[in-house]
């Protein structure tokens, strides 16, 4: 087997994923994702490990994410693991498409533009008075 490089996107972050045949040993940004801080983004990261099942644990990832904050690194990585192990055993594809469609699809969502003569936000306007 190969190597599989995997990219995935969410917002302005990105993740590239390399899969290598080993022990399932998982690493973000060369630390083990065992600790990754805040736990929370950590376990969103492992979604798609868990659902892999055995098939995790016969390969080695190292996600490498620039960008953006870290729920949208998380996403990103998120999407670039389940790509990697899609790509590698193809009886995945149905399972992750069925647990949630945004592990192989990328989100394509984005922050909506700032407006001439608005205030503050994208949607924010000026407050009226008439008195």
């Amino acid at each position: 087997m190969n190597t599989i490089h995997v990219s995935g996107t969410r917002k302005t972050a990105s993740a590239r994923a390399t899969l290598t045949p080993g022990n399932g040993i998982v690493r973000m940004n060369t630390m083990l994702l065992d600790f990754v801080q805040p736990r929370m983004y950590a376990d969103k990261i492992r979604e798609p490990l868990l659902l892999a099942g055995d098939v995790a644990k016969k390969v080695d990832i190292s996600v490498k994410t620039r960008g953006g904050g870290q729920a949208s690194q998380a996403e990103a990585a998120r999407l670039a693991i389940a790509r990697a192990l899609s790509t590698f055993d193809n009886t995945l594809q149905p399972i992750f498409l069925a647990y949630d469609r945004l592990l192989l699809v990328a989100d394509v969502r984005r922050k909506e533009t700032h407006k001439p003569n608005c205030h503050g936000k994208a949607r924010a306007k000026r407050q009226k008075s008439y008195r």
